[in-house]
């Protein structure tokens, strides 16, 4: 009897902490596809006459194809460049123990986003690099290189130092032991760190308002452009916050099993 009253607990606090953001999203969806007259209505309108318009709008009008081909190519770029770095970085930390480097990075991480803004605007425009993918994904690094060092130094304090002294027994130098022995034991880390970076410099959208232009604008500056002075286009906006919302959901969806192995062998050491 006992053991079913947790069970019961336990299914009723998922639910209980899943309503909140499924709801949310399921209003999103809903006002995407709701006209105008039905997303000012006063009280809002639960049943209603479903329009594919605003989509249609948010692919029809503009470039925004185009955006999320952009937002793509930055995201993808930020994690694959924070990978190239944060890897080794991570594994020294580790290794050599020096934690207060980790924590400078930490700190670095969690300094408001808009104290860069300024340097990094007049560096960028001095080198006319304004408006292009080399600024973009060099200021999305200062969100996804601390993030993957973080996560990645639990992972390779984790993996017993005699696996790599047998390696280097064998006749491995000390980078191929790392490319051959370390990397693959540590591939969830890898994955979860490359998701969750992937995830927020997709999502970021002060770094490209100011630096990005009409080539290199990406879905959160596009979503912005739903919002003027004389009124807002809730649906256009809901619309394509929805289709944005998409490309993470679907790959955390897939990929959700290699994050929670990830996630859970990091949090345990030894």
């Amino acid at each position: 009897m006992i053991k079913k009253i947790k069970t019961f607990a336990f299914y009723l606090s998922v639910v209980l902490l899943c309503i909140v953001p499924v709801s949310v999203f399921l209003w999103m969806f809903m006002t995407g596809l709701k006209s105008q007259a039905d997303n000012l209505s006063i009280p809002p309108k639960i049943f209603f006459s479903p329009t594919l318009n605003n989509f249609k709008d948010v692919f029809g009008q503009g470039n925004f194809t185009k955006y999320l081909l952009n937002s793509s190519i930055v995201a993808s770029l930020s994690v694959l460049v924070a990978l190239l770095f944060g890897l080794p970085s991570s594994y020294a930390i580790a290794k050599y123990r020096m934690h207060k480097i980790g924590l400078v990075l930490l700190i670095a991480r969690m300094v408001p986003f808009i104290s860069y803004l300024i340097p990094w605007f007049i560096v960028f425009r001095s080198l006319h690099l304004i408006d292009t993918y080399v600024a973009l994904v060099t200021t999305h690094l200062i969100i996804t290189l601390p993030f993957v060092i973080w996560i990645m130094v639990n992972f390779f304090e984790g993996i017993p130092a005699s696996l790599e002294e047998a390696a280097r027994v064998d006749g491995c130098t000390i980078f191929q032991a790392f490319i051959r022995i370390l990397l693959p034991s540590v591939r969830n880390g890898i994955l979860t760190a490359g998701i969750l970076s992937f995830i927020f410099s997709w999502n970021q959208f002060l770094f490209s308002l100011i630096l990005s232009g009409s080539s290199t604008m990406t879905v959160p500056v596009a979503v912005f452009q739903f919002i003027s002075y004389d009124e807002i286009n809730w649906g256009g906006l809901a619309a394509a916050a929805s289709v944005i919302t998409i490309p993470p959901l679907i790959m955390t969806v897939f990929i959700q099993k290699y994050m929670i192995k990830g996630l859970t062998t990091g949090a345990v050491k030894g």
